[in-house]
């Protein structure tokens, strides 16, 4: 009885808290109210009412992320203990309120240095929060009292803290309901032990936003189109603490933590010659990159097409993986003889987002997530992808296999020079299947492929793909993949491993897919230009210390991504010069196959017809003809088709790729830091 009664104290506590819990959704929102109140840029809210009712909605869900910790602290520290010491029923209340004061002045502060930063910044709270480290105090202090009227932010704490009060005691005094009672006692404890464990579970369902898959909260990605689509309204959506949380998971780069002194000597040492003492008096360091077409190598294509391939490695076209049979369609374009191949290649980022904004921009990424800054929604640079090619007269279109508002690319796309921005899962329906990335592959590519069929003037397409992508969930009738096509060096490790036939089963159909599309294009317009490549390299299947593979990784398997180009009237011996290459050699190749002489551009690399520097860098790797290397490490091993044997890793005589890689970061910090003065404003998006 007297263990009936310790739960009926918890069950009226639980409710207490939740009571407490509700005020701050609801204070959270009246941030989010006011926040748009004051800054919107709009003449009106005319036609924006979908947009503001999905804004508070998924805002609503994604402010649980910290809300629901209202809750989970009080039920800790005044539920549960009353169920067994007096002291926390009888004075309850005042620890409740207590703990909603302390969480709502916390929220208060972050709220009004948003409104401060935003201010200032007009963004939310972002990188340059880090940078306030390395500000002077006393100044900070100062703007704050003189400019940010910060007597007035801290009196606000007078009213703000009673009316917070008042709120969570109103809320306090709904009433609770009585703990059920049943005959039984074994019903009785069951009874109670569901419902801890409701509690426990409701929590982790509230604060992963109304789901219990952590993979489903609600993240940036993730915001509604019709939000996503309006910058403010995106930013409005995120509430102040996530943003914080943001920024702190996301430590600043060293090279943005550095004095303009110290980047223009890092960026100094990878200027051309010609510029290397005047850059600074450019409008933008890109200028000093200008390059000149030698002419035309190739007939002017109708379409030119650029695929990158989610997760395509350059171990899996190593004759040491023959025995998976993973790769074989992009094997037999890669026989074509008017195909080059090259598969001595690094990505511009290790994942995919840094990637994808290096090939469009022609600038590293080095995931200082360019796509995300409001400044590159609006401007553009000069060694951007679509925008050099549109000055050859092409359209320009982005195909993406997911939805192309995650990382705000809609925006990024169309500032750096793409006419549209195309999302399968706009123009495939919402009946397409897809997985939490995007649309499959074969259903996306063949939508796409019938959309450019019907385009009859010349164009540019940028296709990326999503399918080959963890955790690999596509239907096995989709994949149809048989483990029998392996052969006898596959040992039963691999062969009856289902996740590793899963991954590996993905990557083929992938691999078919893209594949299928190419001659779908190639048979619809015979003279196109075709690239392709990873996005980056991937390990799908774990074969490190298999039967197959009984050694660690290479350098080769973790980084490396193949390039593929093909034209009816390409010759291989154009790239005689060119063993090795990275993704910023792509625009400049592109450019120097179909460019007439004479044609400027510009690119931080030459074409890969053309003579390389003797390192070719990224933010992550670099690579000569002997050596590979890992920045983060600070270790190189020698070049070399991936093999059985231990390629042993080594500290390089010097650490040249090392020191290159950090002056091209510097480069791109730089382009952050003046961005008013270094971005071009791109005209045909206003």
């Amino acid at each position: 009885m007297e263990r009936i009664i310790m739960f009926e104290a918890f069950f009226y506590g639980l409710q207490q808290d939740i009571k407490l819990f509700l005020f701050f959704p609801i204070l959270s929102a009246i941030f989010r109210i006011a926040f748009i109140k004051i800054y919107q840029p709009y003449p009106s809210f005319k036609g924006k009412g979908k947009a503001l009712i999905e804004c508070f909605r998924y805002g609503f869900w994604w402010g649980m992320d910290f809300n629901a910790y209202v809750f989970l602290a009080s039920m800790i520290l005044v539920s549960i203990p009353s169920a067994f010491f007096d002291f926390f029923q009888v004075h309850g209340l005042a620890l409740r309120l207590g703990i909603g004061v302390i969480y709502a002045a916390i929220l208060y502060a972050a709220f009004m240095g948003k409104m401060i930063f935003y201010r200032h910044f007009h963004d939310i709270f972002n990188y340059l929060v880090h940078m306030g480290k390395h500000a002077e105090k006393h100044n900070l202090v100062d703007v704050f009292f003189h400019q940010d009227h910060g007597l007035l932010i801290l009196l606000g704490y007078i009213p703000y803290v009673p009316a917070v009060l008042l709120g969570c005691w109103i809320l306090q005094q709904i009433p609770s309901v009585g703990l059920p009672h049943f005959n039984s006692t074994i019903v009785q404890y069951i009874f109670n032990t569901g419902i801890f464990l409701l509690a426990i579970l409701g929590f982790y369902w509230v604060r992963f936003g109304g789901t219990l898959n952590h993979r489903n909260k609600p993240e940036w990605d993730t915001i509604p189109s019709v939000v996503k689509e309006d910058a403010f309204l995106a930013r409005a959506c995120v509430d102040d603490l996530v943003a914080l949380k943001w920024v702190r998971r996301k430590p600043l780069a060293e090279e943005m933590q550095q004095s303009d002194e110290t980047l223009a000597e890092h960026i100094t040492k990878i200027m051309p010659e010609e510029h290397a003492s005047d850059w600074q008096s450019l409008k933008s360091p890109l200028l000093a990159y200008q390059r000149v077409a030698q002419g035309p190598k190739i007939s002017k294509p109708r379409h030119v097409f650029f695929i990158v391939g989610e997760s395509v490695p350059q171990w899996a076209l190593d004759p040491l993986y023959a025995g998976l049979y993973v790769l074989d369609a992009t094997k037999r374009f890669i026989a074509d003889p008017h195909t080059m191949y090259f598969n001595h290649f690094l990505p511009a980022g290790n994942i995919s987002r840094p990637s994808i904004v290096s090939l469009m921009t022609g600038i590293y990424d080095a995931q200082l997530e360019l796509n995300e800054m409001e400044a590159f929604w609006h401007n553009t640079v000069p060694t951007s992808f679509a925008g050099q090619m549109k000055k050859l007269g092409y359209q320009t279109i982005y195909w993406y296999g997911g939805n192309a508002s995650n990382g705000n690319f809609n925006h990024f796309g169309r500032a750096q020079g793409f006419d549209r921005v195309e999302s399968a899962t706009d123009f495939c329906g919402p009946q397409a299947p897809r997985t939490w990335v995007g649309v499959y592959d074969h259903v996306f590519l063949q939508e796409a492929a019938k959309r450019i069929k019907e385009i009859q003037e010349p164009t540019f397409h940028f296709i990326y793909t999503t399918s080959n992508h963890g955790p690999y969930k596509i239907e096995p009738e989709v994949l149809k993949f048989d483990k029998s096509i392996f052969d006898e060096s596959i040992g039963s490790d691999i062969r009856d491993n289902e996740e590793r036939c899963k991954a590996l089963g993905t990557a083929r159909y992938a691999d078919q897919a893209v594949n299928h599309f190419i001659d779908e294009i190639r048979e619809a317009f015979p003279d196109s230009l075709i690239l392709y490549t990873g996005d980056h390299s991937s390990l799908y299947a774990e074969l490190g210390n298999s039967s197959l593979v009984p050694r660690d990784y290479m350098f080769r398997e973790l980084y490396c991504t193949p390039l593929v180009i093909h034209h009816p009237q390409l010759s291989t011996d154009w790239f005689a010069k060119a063993e090795m290459g990275t993704h910023l050699n792509i625009i400049p190749t592109v450019l120097e196959l179909i460019a007439p002489k004479g044609f400027t551009y510009y690119s931080l690399y030459p074409s890969l017809t053309q003579t390389q520097p003797e390192y070719l860098v990224t933010p992550k790797q670099w690579m000569t003809e002997n050596e590979v290397g890992e920045v983060m490490s600070g270790m190189a091993e020698r070049q070399g088709e991936a093999s059985r044997e231990v390629r042993e890793k080594y500290k390089p005589a010097v650490d040249t790729g090392c020191a290159l890689a950090s002056d091209y970061v510097s480069l791109t910090a730089w382009l952050i830091r003046h961005a008013d003065s270094c971005l071009e404003k791109n005209e045909a998006i206003f």
